[in-house]
């Protein structure tokens, strides 16, 4: 799992200073950062109903993402609608990241 973190610190960190760089050209830098996602990749994981339970314990909107949430944030960020946004690394999570790692309470 550190390899994996690391890998995610330097794409947020590349992403970041590729603005820098590419900024003046106009050029913009953005990375979308996806929670678990029901995806082929995930197939296992979203069939063990245990660990899926503990996402959606954790996950305010209280369920993994779809392959969907994450195309759209993407074409949002590729639209000239977001025209004034680079350097961003954007949680696509369900509110994970927001979450100090305790359940949602009732």
């Amino acid at each position: 799992m550190s390899a994996y973190n690391a890998a995610k610190g330097a794409v947020t960190n590349l992403t970041r200073s590729l603005a820098m760089e590419l900024g003046e050209k106009g050029v913009r830098v953005n990375a979308v950062n996806p929670s678990f996602t029901l995806t082929d990749m995930t197939r296992d994981m979203a069939e063990d109903e245990a660990l899926v339970a503990k996402f959606r314990e954790r996950i305010p909107l209280g369920r993994p993402g779809e392959p969907a949430d994450v195309a759209d944030v993407i074409a949002f960020l590729a639209s000239e609608d977001a025209r004034f946004v680079t350097g961003v690394n954007l949680p696509v999570d369900g509110g994970l990241s927001a979450s100090n790692g305790q359940p949602r309470q009732a």
